[in-house]
This record gives C-alpha cells, sequence and structure tokens, in this order.
C-alpha cells in the first residue's frame, strides 16, 4: 500500500465510496483491487470508468435557447432580428428555440475535468490515453474556466441522476487541488487541500454510519438554542456535522481534519479550546431540549504528531470526548475504531 501525506491513496477511494455512494457499484470493482502511486491517477481511472459509462448510456442532453437565423420559422419569432435581416436584405428569420444539446454545463465540467487531468504531470500515460479516448465522444462539448464554474446552480432529476457523483469527482479535483496560474493554464498540486479533505471526512463518517448501521438515526442536524425567551435574532445557526440517534442516547459529533490536532501552551499539549467550546455547545443546547442521554465527540483525523487529541470527560452531567481516526491503515482497522465509537457511546 503506498502511503502519501499520511494517507493511504487506497483509503482515498473507500472514503469516496461512502461520501458519493456509487463507486461501490460493480462497474468500479476494478478500480478498488489496483494500486495507485498518487491521487491523480486515482481519480483519473474512476473518471474513465464513470464518465466510459455514462457514453455508453448516452450523454446527458439539455435544454438550451437558441437565437439563430433560419429560413423557416423554428420557436418564436424575433422580430427586431428579423428586421435587421431585412434591411441587410437577408431572407432569413431570426428565431428563438429551445434545443436539447450535450454541449451544457454537466458535460462540459467533465470534459474539463478530464482535459486538466490528461495535462497533468502526475497522471500515468495510460490514464492519459484512455480519457482521450473518450474525449472524442465530447467533440461537440465545450471546455469551460473551472473557477468560474457556480456548483451550488448544479440541479439533479430523474435524467442525470448518473452525474452525481461524476461531477462530485470533479469538483473534488477541482476545488481541492486545481492551483491559479497562466490564463487557460492549469496545473494540480500534488495533493488535495485540507479543507476539501476535511469536507471528505465528514461526509465519510457520516454516510459510513448511515449505511452500515441503519438500526441507528445518521443525520447532520441543526441543534437549536435553547433560549429563555423567543429572542433569538442575531443568534449563529448551529448545525452538527453528525448526530448519531438509537433509543435514548444522542452522540452529537464534530470531524476535524487538521495537520495538527491539539495546541500548546507552555509546554503542554491540550484540545483546542474552540473545538470544546463548540462540542460543549452544542450538547448542552441539545440536552436542553431533548430527555434523552446526550454526548459529544470531536472526532480529529490522526497526525503524524507524537501526541494525540485524546480525553474523556464528564461536563456538567454529559459526556464529551476527543479521539483520533487513523487513515493511514488498513481500511478494515478505520472500520473497527468506527464501529467502537457505536458501542462505546450507543450501546
Amino acid at each position: 500500500m503506498i502511503r502519501d501525506k499520511t494517507i493511504l491513496i487506497k483509503n482515498i477511494y473507500y472514503m469516496l465510496s461512502y461520501a458519493f455512494n456509487m463507486l461501490k457499484k460493480q462497474n468500479y470493482e476494478y478500480v478498488s483491487k489496483e494500486s495507485f502511486n498518487n491521487i491523480h491517477n486515482l481519480f483519473a481511472a474512476i473518471l474513465v470508468k464513470g464518465i466510459g459509462k455514462q457514453v455508453k448510456q448516452g450523454l446527458y442532453r439539455q435544454y438550451i435557447n437558441k437565437k439563430e437565423n433560419l429560413p423557416l420559422l423554428k420557436g418564436k419569432i424575433d422580430i427586431r432580428g428579423t428586421v435587421k435581416n431585412k434591411v441587410e436584405y437577408k431572407q432569413l428569420l431570426s428565431c428563438n428555440f429551445d434545443e436539447l444539446d450535450e454541449n451544457n454545463i454537466y458535460n462540459q465540467i467533465l470534459k474539463t475535468t478530464a482535459y486538466i487531468l490528461i495535462n497533468s504531470e502526475y497522471v500515468n500515460n495510460e490514464n492519459k490515453n484512455n480519457l482521450k479516448k473518450i474525449m472524442l465522444f465530447f467533440s461537440n462539448v465545450d471546455r469551460i474556466d473551472p473557477f468560474l464554474i457556480k456548483w451550488s446552480n448544479m440541479q439533479y432529476q430523474r435524467n442525470n441522476q448518473s452525474y452525481i457523483m461524476l461531477i462530485g469527482l470533479c469538483r473534488f479535483v477541482i476545488e481541492g487541488m486545481l492551483l491559479n496560474t497562466e490564463k487557460g493554464v492549469y496545473k494540480l498540486a500534488n495533493f488535495i487541500d485540507d479543507k476539501s479533505m476535511a469536507q471528505l471526512y465528514e461526509k465519510f463518517v457520516l454516510n459510513y454510519y448511515i449505511k452500515e448501521f441503519p438500526q441507528i438515526k445518521a443525520k447532520s442536524a441543526q441543534i437549536p438554542w435553547a433560549l429563555d425567551d423567543d429572542k433569538s435574532n442575531m443568534l449563529p445557526t448551529m448545525t452538527s456535522d453528525i448526530m448519531l440517534t438509537k433509543d435514548d442516547n444522542i452522540l452529537i459529533i464534530d470531524t476535524k481534519y487538521y495537520s495538527k490536532n491539539t495546541q500548546v501552551n507552555h509546554n503542554k499539549n491540550t484540545i483546542y479550546s474552540a473545538h470544546l467550546y463548540q462540542i460543549f455547545s452544542y450538547v448542552k443546547n441539545e440536552a436542553a431540549k431533548n430527555k434523552s442521554n446526550v454526548s459529544g465527540m470531536l472526532l480529529y483525523a490522526k497526525t503524524d504528531d507524537v501526541i494525540q487529541a485524546y480525553g474523556d470527560y464528564s461536563m456538567s452531567g454529559n459526556r464529551i470526548s476527543a479521539r483520533t481516526l487513523d487513515l493511514n491503515q488498513d481500511f478494515e482497522h478505520i472500520e473497527t475504531q468506527l464501529k467502537n465509537i457505536v458501542k462505546d457511546f450507543l450501546a
């Protein structure tokens, strides 16, 4: 197993599997058996398989509004454009119409990301050639500026459900690895930035519990403030990363992915104050409205430091803990750690 920045490349695959669900399907099984020397080849291999499957099913086509000068009416006539044609002695109608087109934002993102990987020094020739072959089917699709993509505008329905994982992975590559260089020239970093890894880490842990523990209610939940009156203006929204509920037990988990998981004060390692205040606030406000047994946990990704965040405390009647999850080990051991959390807090 190849190590890269304290995380096994293979484990990134498993984390993506849970984060995007669809990666575990039979079509991607061969990817999980491969050995990758870097994260770039893992992403390229997944996209080769995923986009290739999409090409066989047919690229998603979306209604795009078009305006063209035509000899016959199509759609609605544009009076101003038609008059202009008459003035210029053109016997054409200016028409506005909607047409199904594969040159839409979804396919543009796939093509743009594929070429970013094709042009990357980190991707091997086999994956580059496979991506190039698939891109032959995207000849009518434009490439776009990846930094201008409005990810929040992406919408999915029955006809493009299969794009959810593909677009999610493209976003992971673009937001987590793409460096801003000269205009039109894009370069990938040698690993994913911590912000994107933190998002993946959070999504992985949540979806792991959703999938593997159906008997437990797992979700990201808002926690209302325990107010003595109704005055809540200017109070920030409290949203837990993960809330696990079983019978009368509730565990609120706040995932943390940082290069260091302890602070040093007077030559002593301690848990970050802000993190403790945050999880304590979550627990106490949830406990104020709920008669269940509410506990809280800071779940850090393990770092290379000798001293790791760890603690188990009873605070004002509630259990507050800090744990580390070692992502740099065989995945079965990661599963064991996650299962032990359930046994310890929700049994």
